[in-house]
């Protein structure tokens, strides 16, 4: 039977798909194959055999989106479940003054997305694309689907969200009891892939709740104190166990 995609989410697949940069042309049959092989890198989808990733790559859409394109927002209403494949993505809110709040910085191998019957609600929040990003998009049907036939790839899920939410109290415990070196101390450590943070010092002041002159002033303290070292939209962490001294006494 053929996939169904519910006209809000074929808006929105219409929307990201809007000026994106053109490829070379690919067959069907090539990008099913493409999409399969990119889906077994997926952690939650890891139980899947070869033909249930063959099937998910067909009736799953995926979309590139590139940096600083707003992959959700307040206005759109689809209940749509988002693979992140490559990239990464911030979700924040805004204030009524206009002021961005961080809410989390999803790497690649995660999901997001409005999907109720996964606890997954985007009420009020912005998806936003940090880098270039690879995104597979699923509808409530396919979902529904998957986790019916492997519960275990429900249970992956809930173990990623509760995860998330650990994540969530313990930097709201940082934002109300720490000072900034201490913040943003712990949110490098948080951070770093392979001792390298890549963002920028605006993107880590959202992180952290503080002004970017602030942050530039903090890293640059922690350069000349042999922490880190800064480099063009990157940071290397030098000294961590350097870094948890800052932490612990902030």
């Amino acid at each position: 039977m053929p996939n169904r995609i519910a006209p809000t989410v074929e808006s929105l697949l219409r929307s990201l798909s809007r000026g994106r940069r053109a490829g070379p042309p690919l067959s069907s049959a090539t990008m099913s194959e493409q999409k399969a092989r990119l889906l077994t890198e997926v952690d939650i989808l890891c139980d899947l055999t070869p033909e249930e990733m063959t099937w998910l790559g067909e009736v799953t859409p995926m979309v590139s989106c590139p940096q600083g394109k707003m992959i959700y927002g307040q206005q759109d209403q689809a209940e749509v479940l988002f693979i992140l494949k490559r990239g990464r993505v911030q979700l924040y809110r805004l204030t009524p003054e206009g002021k961005k709040l961080d809410i989390a910085v999803l790497e690649k191998g995660t999901f997001f997305g409005d999907m109720p019957i996964l606890g997954q609600r985007m009420q009020h929040l912005f998806a936003e694309a940090l880098t270039d990003c690879l995104i597979c998009v699923m509808s409530r049907p396919d979902v529904e689907r998957l986790i019916l036939k492997h519960p275990q790839v429900a249970l992956r899920m809930l173990n990623v969200l509760s995860d998330r939410l650990s994540e969530a109290e313990e930097r709201l415990e940082t934002l109300a009891f720490q000072n900034v070196p201490a913040r943003l101390a712990a949110t490098l450590l948080r951070l770093a892939e392979r001792d390298t943070v890549r963002m920028t010092h605006q993107e880590l002041a959202e992180v952290i709740g503080a002004y970017r002159e602030t942050v530039t002033k903090t890293l640059d303290a922690f350069q000349r104190d042999a922490l880190v070292e800064l480099g063009r939209a990157r940071i290397d962490l030098r000294d961590r166990p350097g870094l948890e001294r800052v932490v612990r006494s902030g």
